[in-house]
């Protein structure tokens, strides 16, 4: 506890402004998720003191009150209150999020802690599953991210978000043909899945403009397949910022036929956005 009391004095002081991409990917049980994805302000000053191992607070309590500190991004706060909540009442639910205050803090191994100690407590939680593969993606280690989101789909096979995260490994892994395959399961569960995503920064782990505008394209191939042209030719803009080179596949992939009878896409290619820097 000292020690993290020691990081909490360096964390406030130093004013870091912390970004975590995919917090849309990142689940408790009972389908209870989606954290903030990008926090771009350091958490306030004021730091609360931490509880008292032996007080008369239950389990319950403890639990909600992190929950309130974390949502203050007062990540190391929460921390405190779910280990002591731990202690009284051990479930998956507070190591979830446990793990996920640690990853908001950008600190993978012991958030991955959280998890297996959630996996053990039960074996059948999903969610712990789908967080635990989320760490092994943060670290780019894509094939162990896959097999966690698998052991996920298995016990949960109608969440959108598990077959998004498993497409974004396939694509982090440049395997396209895959990472399509799941990203249109994940389409069919969830029209939303990519808004949601992409509002909080998430570009399916893409690290460079090239994987960018991939991404872009792919996601803008599936609206308008869909029929959803607003949001399709927003992301073939999005695609042309990051310098997409294949856009004139737009012309010939099937996909995209209706969508080249309306006139906003003629003036959208017409105009030819300029790559962004």
């Amino acid at each position: 506890m000292a020690d993290l009391r020691s990081a909490r004095f360096i964390f406030l002081n130093c004013g870091l402004v912390f970004l975590l991409a995919g917090f849309v990917t990142l689940t408790c049980v009972a389908q209870q998720a989606s954290q903030p994805a990008v926090e771009t302000t350091s958490p306030p000053a004021q730091m609360t003191p931490p509880p008292v191992p032996d007080g008369s607070a239950s389990a319950a309590t403890l639990e909600e009150q992190g929950d309130e500190l974390r949502a203050q991004k007062r990540y190391l706060d929460s921390i405190d209150y779910y280990n002591v909540a731990l202690k009284k009442q051990p479930s998956t639910m507070l190591w979830n999020k446990e793990g996920m205050a640690y990853l908001l803090l950008q600190r993978p191994d012991p958030a991955a802690k959280c998890f297996d100690r959630a996996i053990k407590l039960d074996k059948n939680d999903p969610a712990a599953y789908n967080n635990r593969g989320y760490v092994e993606q943060m670290r780019r280690k894509y094939d162990k991210a896959i097999v966690y989101y698998k052991k996920a789909i298995v016990l949960r096979s109608d969440d959108a978000v598990f077959y998004y995260n498993m497409g974004s490994s396939y694509f982090g892994k440049h395997d396209f043909p895959d990472a399509a395959k799941e990203y249109h399961q994940a389409f069919a569960l969830d029209p939303n899945i990519f808004i949601r995503a992409t509002k909080t920064g998430v570009m399916a782990q893409a690290t460079s403009p090239d994987d960018r505008a991939a991404f872009s394209f792919l996601v803008a191939k599936m609206y308008a397949q869909a029929g959803d042209f607003d949001h399709s030719l927003e992301y073939l803009r999005k695609a042309m910022e990051d310098g997409y080179k294949h856009i004139n596949d737009v012309y010939t992939e099937k996909e995209f036929a209706t969508l080249r009878t309306d006139k906003r896409f003629e003036a959208l290619m017409a105009q030819r956005p300029q790559a962004i820097p």
